[in-house]
């Protein structure tokens, strides 16, 4: 919008599961809910029902299913995200420098985990520091620095001797990186499909899984306990019949565990969910998956058994208050999105945003 303008937003503001409004205004691109008083104002009106800016709580700008990409193609990766109403995003992890984009004032705003931690082998090529557990402070350290407060460990992969899913670190290790990335203010999540890996890693003090499809109902009063959070990404959880297919000749087991692991995942996210496991939104877009998928995933947590209004919490209010970003709040940076019927009475509405506002600038 021109300077001077304002935007005055009515209908229904979701600023909370319980704190519905009838309006916001948007003034030097913040919100606010007094009716600005100067006369001769720019006003542009939009009526809906108003979200705050959308998040995915796992994805990968920069990346794609061969690594690095250029800058270019990272931009059109954030552009799909905002355009689809995605408006923050916790970056879990890329080896591309993206800081470019927070000078960007057209993009998504990223909070970043620096680069996946894998052990060395054990992971997918070109995206991975590929390291031995004695090492694995050292880079915890480095990845702190250069993240957003977040670490991205790599806890389980294909272990070609076993033929299966095992742990990627020993319990010692995890204690120790988990300890160092805790010193220096940031906090860990871990890749994890299969079950074994869990308890060391919970134990250890990690802060987040992301996928959880290994959650078992021995583990989830542990997760609950310690108030650690999951990233079930159901629309990555999608291509495991796939991938199990393609494996099925040379990792029999491996496929085999990797059908169990989908066929039990509604039941595993509801089961989390009614422990009281902090759930949130994540697509795993950037790898082999498009951007831009958030309504997808918020339907498929839906289809596992949450309320429609907590699996929109799951990337609108809690999961900006998780990540430590305002949401709808007074003065809050104006990022939001406004769809022409009630997300809370059909998820669907998210796929077909009316406006997008991003730092106070209608994008969409």
């Amino acid at each position: 919008m021109s300077d001077g303008a304002v935007l005055h937003v009515k209908g229904r503001v979701l600023a909370g599961p319980d704190d519905v409004r009838d309006e916001l205004w948007v003034v030097d691109g913040r919100i606010t809910y007094d009716r600005p008083v100067s006369a001769g104002l720019d006003v542009t009106g939009v009526e809906g029902w108003t979200l705050p800016g959308l998040v995915d709580a796992h994805c990968h700008v920069g990346l794609d299913a061969h690594g690095p990409v250029p800058a270019e193609t990272a931009e059109k990766q954030a552009l799909t995200d905002r355009d689809a109403g995605t408006l923050l995003l916790r970056d879990a992890g890329s080896p591309s420098d993206t800081r470019w984009i927070d000078d960007r004032e057209d993009l998504p705003r990223i909070v970043r985990a620096g680069r996946h931690i894998a052990r060395t082998r054990r992971y997918i090529r070109n995206y991975a520091h590929e390291i031995e557990p004695e090492d694995l402070v050292a880079y915890v350290a480095q990845e702190a620095r250069r993240g957003d407060g977040w670490v991205k460990l790599v806890g389980d992969w294909i272990d070609r001797d076993a033929g299966d899913l095992t742990p990627c670190w020993p319990r010692e290790a995890v204690e120790a990186g988990i300890a160092e990335a805790h010193r220096l203010g940031a906090r860990v999540t871990a890749h994890c499909f299969a079950e074994n890996s869990l308890r060391d890693l919970v134990e250890a003090g990690i802060d987040c899984i992301e996928h959880a499809t290994g959650l078992t109902d021995d583990l989830i009063p542990l997760f609950a306990e310690r108030g650690v959070a999951i990233v079930p990404t159901l629309v990555n959880i999608a291509t495991f019949p796939g991938l199990a297919a393609g494996g099925e000749q040379k990792f029999p087991r491996w496929s085999a565990h990797m059908r169990r692991l989908y066929d039990n995942r509604y039941d595993t996210v509801r089961n989390a969910y009614d422990a009281g496991i902090p759930v949130f939104v994540g697509t795993d877009a950037g790898g082999s998956l498009a951007h831009g998928l958030v309504a997808g995933e918020v339907a498929e947590l839906v289809k596992a058994g949450l309320p429609a209004v907590d699996a929109l919490g799951a990337t609108a209010w809690n999961a900006r208050s998780w990540l430590g970003r305002p949401g709808l709040e007074e003065g809050a940076p104006a990022d939001l999105v406004v769809y022409g019927t009630d997300p809370r009475t059909d998820v669907a509405a998210l796929a077909a945003p009316r406006r997008i506002v991003l730092r106070g600038n209608v994008v969409g």
